[in-house]
């Protein structure tokens, strides 16, 4: 389990939602912000098929663990894929 998944900011977050979090965070390493995208495809239609859904407060709250546990390299990637998506943690 990654640290992030133990931070006090996603512990109301239900474990399946956050290991599906995890494996896009941890098949994102070392990826451009095009590969990454794609990535969450797949992981999208999962999380559909399965009905999970995230909540702008749960979505906000993972992001805030994963930067806060993550190194600058990663926590900038983020920013960028954040703001190409318009998504505000």
């Amino acid at each position: 389990m990654e640290p992030w998944m133990n931070d006090e900011l996603v512990r109301s977050i239900p474990k399946e939602k956050l290991e599906l979090l995890s494996r896009l965070h941890q098949g994102s390493a070392g990826k451009t912000q095009r590969e990454m995208l794609s990535r969450m495809v797949p992981l999208i239609k999962e999380a559909r098929d399965k009905g999970l859904t995230f909540t702008p407060a749960e979505v906000s709250a993972a992001i805030a663990a994963i930067k806060k546990h993550g190194n600058a390299e990663d926590n900038s990637r983020i920013d960028a894929i954040l703001r190409k998506t318009g998504v505000r943690p």
